[in-house]
């Protein structure tokens, strides 16, 4: 039985312009990092997307490498947008990137102009798809002028194959630079997308969320939970199906030290004090920062989305909640 969405799927979602661009994001998007590779569930899969289109979610974020095996996200999805999702299309955001490894050789990685195209032609045909909406420069290439990887990108948007361009991963300055390359080429460069979250200040370090809001870009919020610490999942004990025993690669068990656990349980108090969860007070922390457009979740059920859309019931805080949560961190 083919999917029909939900009539209602705007009636709760928040939408956000990318800086002065024209584009609204939702205040939560849904990332295929991790879940969407050959080693997961199909129908779970489906559900997911299912559940979170249903719920206001427009937003699919994929990149070239995301698996495993790397294209297996893109391809998975592809095959339920066209399956189940097509009719659609045209209400949703989509978008990929392309910037880490993916095929032997010179050419199959980093920032060249012949890696990000060929890249973006092997997404496209994984997706079976004519465009992406958003195209990212997944990181800094330290090799490759910066030049002409900002030229490659405007390429890819007067190719007719992405409609906005994004950078992943970069910090303040190399943001500027990057940015006043793209304007003299009046490419459509609207959004960055930068690690963030309580545990994980570094954005508000190295320049990059002041450089983006003096340049009028929306940012993008990833690991927004810290790989699941910043949740109730550990503070007995790690879960079987939990990411530190299926995949240690993003979060060891080495990394739940007590010290760690200690800040996350007081400030679960906290969430609690605020009637939410962990996650939901980690995930509206992070969305009521200035400059943040939309956050970005990972899940690996249906539930999971649910739960972490309840954020924007309660997304404002107060000065002592904000202190409260910095003395435990900072």
């Amino acid at each position: 039985m083919k999917y029909k969405a939900s009539e209602d799927r705007y009636h709760s979602m928040e939408y956000n312009k990318c800086g002065e661009s024209g584009l609204k994001l939702p205040a939560v998007s849904l990332g295929l990092w991790h879940n969407f590779g050959d080693n997961a569930d199909y129908k779970n899969m489906c559900k997911m997307c299912f559940t979170a289109f249903d719920n206001g979610i427009t937003h699919f974020d994929i990149a070239n490498n995301y698996g495993p095996a790397a294209g297996s996200a893109e391809r998975n999805f592809g095959r339920i947008l066209n399956d189940q999702m097509k009719a659609y299309r045209d209400e949703m955001i989509i978008s990929t990137k392309a910037g880490y490894y993916m095929w032997p050789g010179p050419y199959g990685d980093f920032g060249s102009k012949k890696y990000l195209v060929a890249s973006l032609d092997q997404s496209l045909k994984r997706m079976d798809l004519d465009y992406v909406d958003i195209f990212y420069h997944h990181r800094m290439d330290p090799d490759t002028p910066l030049y002409e990887t900002m030229w490659a990108l405007d390429s890819i948007v007067k190719s007719g194959k992405a409609l906005y361009i994004g950078l992943s991963n970069y910090d303040g300055e190399t943001m500027k630079k990057a940015a006043d390359i793209l304007n003299e080429l009046n490419c459509p460069f609207i959004i960055n997308q930068n690690r963030y979250s309580i545990l994980d200040r570094t954005v508000e370090n190295n320049g990059i969320l002041n450089a983006l809001t003096e340049r009028k870009k929306g940012m993008i919020v990833f690991s927004p939970l810290e790989q699941g610490l910043l949740t109730n999942r550990y503070f007995n004990e790690i879960p079987n199906d939990s990411r530190v025993r299926t995949d240690g690669r993003f979060l060891s068990e080495k990394s739940i030290t007590g010290q760690v656990l200690e800040k996350t349980q007081k400030l679960n108090e906290i969430a609690q004090n605020r009637g939410q969860t962990l996650a939901q007070m980690s995930l509206a922390w992070v969305y009521n920062r200035t400059g943040v457009t939309s956050v970005l979740i990972g899940a690996s059920k249906p539930q999971q989305i649910l739960e972490n859309i309840k954020m924007l019931e309660k997304s404002d805080f107060t000065q002592e909640e904000l202190d409260a949560i910095d003395r435990i961190v900072l």
